[in-house]
């Protein structure tokens, strides 16, 4: 039978190509994953007609290939799938897009997401457009008695269908290319987003290239003469590790897979394989990177992937927000392979997702600190900033990390949050019956301070990573009747009241006296003097900043809606240690300069431990040092 068909489609409003090209330019290099991915999907649906007994002819070799044709200007995307009827191309082709023309134009006059333009309207196949002046389809179906069809339409409302070539069961989709996409007639740029979207597509993916230049010999004049040759090659892996059982794999093949995604990163701590088909279908890999200073240079590492084809790697609403530093890959089917962020935002399935994410890697870490601590501990460096940042963030988390969160002590120490309570409670209790935790953020520089406190047996942790910041809020709001307290917000003997006192041996009138030395020895503005009653070892003269200024100061410098306190200027508390030698030398010395020098170089000394003695006034400290020795 002959088929011959020629058609036009009416509508009211501008053709369906134009808009295709002018809402897609950007994301023109889709076409490829859209056309790809319809020839997998129909070589897997013939695989499965075989399977249930409902197609008994030869499968021969289920394949999709991509070939470049460079001077005919061709990109062919064939498979050998289902195949199609000339009624199914008119059913499938024609009607899908133009009969959604009219809204969507419309609907999408203002749209600027392709993904969800061409998810909303199943335009995979139109995304050909972007990229081709003309396209062409040969096909022949797998139905018993069916006829070759071809199809071809040069992106005005036109098309015809006349009796195709093909002999053999699948489909070719012939793309002429349009001047504007001649970028895409390179064999490196087809490579590269084959390699993109289709690098562990469930079919195999062949490629090649009828224009590949060889030499042959030379010709009459001498000069070398070359040979155009077809190479083809297969670019991607069927059966990635997502797809297998977690008891086929070993540590290696995880590993190798890590490389095979991120070539040039270290072997990442440890490995999550997820694995769900209720309520939802979910499959993939999530590894624990060594974590760097650099944490935007880290984000956006994992991969999603909708049965095997790439979608994106920005999956914010998929994976929490705590979670985004890990790498590796998440493959659901009930994600669209056309997603737009609108969809990821407001989808149930994608909260599921969520969730049953935080789940798994909170059962995970429970499970390495239950069966390994010291190793667990060991990586505690690198897992703590995901579970500190998870604790804070999310609160399910939270109820699960209470058991497996670690806090260390400047000493190296790990102490689960009940551990630490415990630990310190007998000593670093105040008169309130507050526990007060004791830390610092930077141990070289609070060395002095730290000392101190030990010295008086308070333990001292370390809080120095890039949320402990939040940490320190969260655990005050979360710990009952504990207090939080940076170790040189105060002089040792302050940070913790206690009902014992140590009384100042000065008169009223010689504090008024030292105060006034060292007012006016102090050129600095906002530090406010105060003679205190200590032990006689400790400094002479301690500079700090009050806990709560310091802390709100720092929540505004990160961008915790603090700009009030982060606008405030600096103020500071300088302690005087009325029981110290220093204090009674100065108070012995009647010279008013020898007072202010020894007043100005104590100063100095307890700004010099605070890394606060900068520029000028450290050359004058300098100087004043070699005169007084």
């Amino acid at each position: 039978m002959s088929i011959e068909e020629k058609g036009s489609i009416s509508i009211h409003t501008e053709n369906i190509f134009p808009i295709i090209k002018k809402f897609l330019y950007s994301d023109n290099e889709i076409f490829l994953r859209e056309l790809v991915s319809n020839a997998v999907d129909a070589v897997q649906k013939i695989k499965r007609l075989a399977a249930l007994g409902q197609y008994d002819g030869e499968l021969g070799n289920p394949i999709v290939e991509v070939a470049l044709d460079e001077e005919k200007k061709t990109i062919t995307i064939s498979d050998s799938g289902l195949g199609m009827t000339a009624e199914e191309i008119k059913k499938y082709i024609n009607q899908v897009a133009f009969s959604g023309a009219s809204e969507f134009v419309e609907k999408f006059k203002d749209a600027k997401d392709a993904n969800e333009i061409i998810g909303k309207f199943g335009l995979g196949f139109y995304s050909a457009f972007m990229v081709a002046d003309l396209v062409e389809i040969q096909t022949l179906s797998y139905q018993e008695g069916a006829e070759p069809a071809r199809w071809v339409c040069d992106g005005s409302t036109t098309y015809e269908i006349t009796e195709g070539s093909r002999t053999t069961r699948g489909t070719d989709i012939i793309l002429h290319i349009n001047t504007e996409s001649e970028e895409f007639l390179s064999k490196s740029k087809l490579e590269e987003i084959l390699d993109k979207y289709g690098k562990f597509l469930p079919v195999p993916i062949k490629f090649g290239t009828k224009t590949e230049q060889i030499p042959d010999g030379e010709d009459e004049e001498g000069k070398p003469k070359h040979v155009a040759v077809e190479t083809d090659n297969i670019i991607n892996t069927t059966n990635p590790i997502w797809t297998k059982a977690p008891a086929d794999l070993s540590d290696q093949d995880y590993l190798d897979f890590y490389k095979q995604l991120y070539p040039f990163s270290e072997d990442p701590l440890f490995w999550i394989h997820l694995n769900v088909d209720y309520p939802f279908n979910l499959t993939g890999v999530l590894y624990f990177p060594k974590v760097k200073n650099d944490f935007d240079m880290q984000r956006n590492k994992i991969k999603l992937f909708s049965r095997q084809v790439f979608i994106t790697d920005e999956v914010k609403d998929i994976v929490p927000e705590f979670l985004m530093l890990l790498h590796g890959v998440i493959d659901s089917p009930d994600i669209p392979l056309n997603v737009s962020r609108s969809f990821l935002q407001a989808d149930s399935n994608v909260k599921k997702i969520n969730s049953y994410i935080t789940k798994k890697v909170a059962d995970k870490l429970h499970e390495l600190f239950n069966k390994d601590r010291k190793g667990y501990e060991e990586k505690w460096g690198d897992i703590g900033l995901f579970v500190k940042y998870g604790m804070v963030s999310e609160e399910k988390f939270n109820d699960k990390a209470k058991d497996f969160a670690l806090l260390t002590n400047t000493k190296n120490e790990h102490f689960t949050l009940d551990e630490y309570r415990e630990k310190v409670q007998a000593i670093q209790t105040d008169k309130n019956g507050q526990v007060v935790y004791i830390y610092s953020n930077d141990p070289a520089k609070q060395d002095s301070f730290i000392q101190a406190a030990n010295k008086k047996d308070y333990d001292v942790l370390l809080m120095n990573s890039a949320i402990d910041n939040h940490f320190v809020s969260f655990l005050e709001n979360k710990l009952e009747k504990t207090l939080l307290k940076r170790v040189d917000s105060s002089v040792a003997s302050k940070l913790i009241e206690k009902d014992e006192l140590v009384e100042s041996v000065l008169t009223e009138e010689q504090s008024a006296k030292v105060k006034e030395v060292f007012e006016k020895a102090i050129v600095k503005p906002g530090f406010q003097v105060e003679i205190v009653g200590l032990n006689p070892e400790e400094f002479p003269v301690t500079v700090t900043m009050d806990e709560f200024m310091r802390r709100m100061k720092d929540m505004a410098q990160m961008g915790g809606g603090m700009s009030f306190y982060g606008n405030m200027p600096d103020s500071y508390k300088v302690a005087i240690n009325g029981n110290h030698k220093l204090v009674n030398r100065i108070l012995k010395t009647e010279d008013a300069d020898e007072q202010s020098a020894l007043a100005k170089q104590a100063v100095d000394l307890a700004l010099l431990s605070q890394g606060m003695l900068t520029g000028a006034e450290l050359t004058a400290f300098v100087n004043r040092s070699v005169e007084l020795i």
